[in-house]
């Protein structure tokens, strides 16, 4: 009990990513105008989706609950460190690591869940259009959002706990940039062999079961869009497909990384990239692959923009 009370009394120290040196200041400049700039992008195309009628579709709904995850992952790890970083500290509360750890678990568990997911609308909408509004009428939509949702929060619940469950009375000195549960694991002070394990294993089937799904999703997609005729049915299921299977490749290739290969595979610099790559840059990339390679989401971009340049002249 001392050990416990201990572990949840003191700090733990956060390397960051970043000295004070000029090339450095240059990269955290770099991440910062990124952080704004994916914050800004996600929130006009949840706008965008949630204002125009003509995106009141299942794919848009999906599309902007995607927007939403994609506004908190960098929320939860780039404002502390930046704090850090400007104040020079690098210190973060037992219960601020906790937050950490559980609202960032949360977000990408519902985000690969979520992308699985919509890969099963781009499979419904390609292979069955006549079916498409039986298929995924709102009740069905809320249920994926759900899912997705639920997904994220217990995963989350039942790692965080067990996680900060261990006592960590050596080093309190987190090699990372943000409170993650395999660089916490390296803290604790007694044997987490048989939990890194069993992390392992659940890490393989959460992130096998969305890869599955999407992969039969798209062979089926792939099998319809060869059998069409026509070149502009063809053009238009590759050009609203693309776009989901890119963003796919830039989630799950980071995650597979992270969570499939061993630890001893990768350093904690590589860790640091990789999770810097998930938590702001895939969320940045991701309305703009959408808005760019999508005429509908252009279309109410222009109209919104049209009727605030009408505003202002009068």
């Amino acid at each position: 009990m001392g050990v416990a009370n201990q572990s949840m009394a003191s700090d733990f120290i956060l390397v960051g990513l970043f000295s004070h040196s000029g090339p450095h200041l240059v990269l955290f400049s770099l991440v910062c105008a990124m952080f704004t700039t994916g914050l800004l992008g996600n929130t006009i195309l949840f706008f965008l989706i949630w204002t125009d009628t003509r995106l009141h579709s299942p794919m848009y709904f999906l599309l902007g609950q995607l927007s939403l995850l994609d506004i908190g992952f960098p929320l939860v790890t780039i404002p502390k460190m930046a704090a850090n970083f400007l104040q020079g500290g690098s210190s973060i509360s037992f219960g601020g690591c906790a937050a950490q750890m559980f609202f960032l678990m949360s977000v990408g568990v519902s985000e690969g869940v979520l992308l699985s997911l919509m890969s099963y609308d781009r499979y419904v909408a390609v292979c069955h259009p006549l079916h498409y509004a039986m298929l995924m009428r709102p009740q069905v939509c809320l249920l994926m959002v759900g899912t997705s949702w639920f997904s994220g929060v217990l995963v989350a619940s039942i790692q965080t706990s067990i996680t900060l469950h261990f006592p960590y009375c050596a080093s309190r000195t987190v090699d990372h940039f943000f409170c993650e549960v395999p660089a916490l694991l390296k803290l604790s002070c007694a044997d987490t062999s048989t939990y890194e394990l069993a992390l392992s294993v659940s890490g393989v089937l959460i992130l096998l079961l969305p890869i599955s799904l999407i992969a039969t999703s798209y062979s089926h997609v792939l099998g319809a869009v060869l059998r069409m005729r026509s070149a502009e049915a063809r053009r238009k299921a590759f050009t609203t497909c693309s776009s989901h299977i890119t963003v796919v490749g830039l989630f799950y290739g980071a995650a597979v990384f992270m969570y499939m290969v061993p630890g001893t595979y990768h350093s904690p610099q590589q860790d640091n990239v990789v999770s810097l790559f998930y938590s702001l840059i895939t969320p940045t990339l991701n309305p703009l692959i959408y808005s760019l390679r999508n005429r509908e989401v252009q279309v109410a971009l222009v109209k919104v923009l049209s009727r605030a340049g009408v505003r202002s002249k009068r």
